[in-house]
């Protein structure tokens, strides 16, 4: 697994990143305990998993490794401060952002309608589904392609709220239209862990992410301990991709 750092965003993209828009009763054997609800298969907060061991520790969010995955820190210009986290794997990816949420409500829904008038207000679709995760946004943006033409940049917006905690996920690439081509990032977004912490943090605030502690260039000896990257341009927070 590859660590990168992606392009920094800059500090007047910081108000999309709220959550309206960035387009931009055992335990199993894995450790995770059981819940009940719509999140019985994940993600999961940090309260229903047995040990921390063996995940990819990014601060608010733990991933499980896997082979061919490359994670992509956005980091913000001004402050310095990661954003997001960008899973690359297999030509797709999947963004991922997570949100501190009142006790008593989630997220989900009203950003889901915050999502559809932005899209709208740039000229284009959105197109609500049922999905794995419950209701998704299939989002469709116009974009020149490169030989002059007029087409859309797609992307796949899943949410999942959570005890005082929202996870969004934006898919892009095969996987934003192609169930076969994004299930392998969908098994990997089932299985993060949530670390929401004990501060009080007003609604739609993000959750703080950083870089590893032991993120370094790996040896040649041992290929498979996870490597840092020279910083090389990210996804667009603000665009569809």
């Amino acid at each position: 697994m590859v660590f990168g750092l992606g392009r920094k965003v800059k500090k007047d993209q910081e108000a999309e990143l709220d959550g309206s828009l960035a387009i931009t009763d055992a335990e199993d054997s894995e450790g995770v305990a059981s819940t009940k609800g719509p999140r019985a298969a994940g993600p999961f907060d940090v309260s229903e998993i047995s040990s921390r061991d063996g995940y990819v520790d990014l601060g608010a969010l733990l991933i499980t490794p896997s082979e061919g995955l490359q994670l992509r820190l956005e980091v913000e210009e001004a402050t310095q401060r990661v954003v997001a986290v960008t899973m690359d794997l297999n030509g797709s990816s999947l963004q991922l952002q997570a949100f501190a949420a009142p006790k008593s409500e989630g997220l989900w829904d009203e950003i889901r309608e915050q999502i559809g008038q932005s899209v709208g207000s740039q000229g284009g679709q959105v197109e609500e589904i049922p999905g794995e995760f419950g209701p998704e946004l299939i989002a469709k943006l116009p974009a020149g392609a490169a030989d002059g033409s007029q087409g859309y940049r797609v992307a796949r917006f899943v949410g999942v709220d959570g005890p005082r905690w929202f996870l969004r996920g934006v898919l892009g690439g095969a996987a934003a239209m192609d169930r076969e081509a994004a299930a392998p990032l969908e098994g990997l977004f089932r299985k993060i862990v949530v670390i929401r912490g004990d501060s009080p943090m007003p609604p739609r605030d993000l959750l703080q992410l950083r870089l590893p502690k032991d993120a370094a260039p790996a040896p040649a000896a041992a290929p498979a301990a996870p490597e840092l990257q020279e910083p090389e341009r990210g996804p667009e927070i603000t665009q569809i991709g």
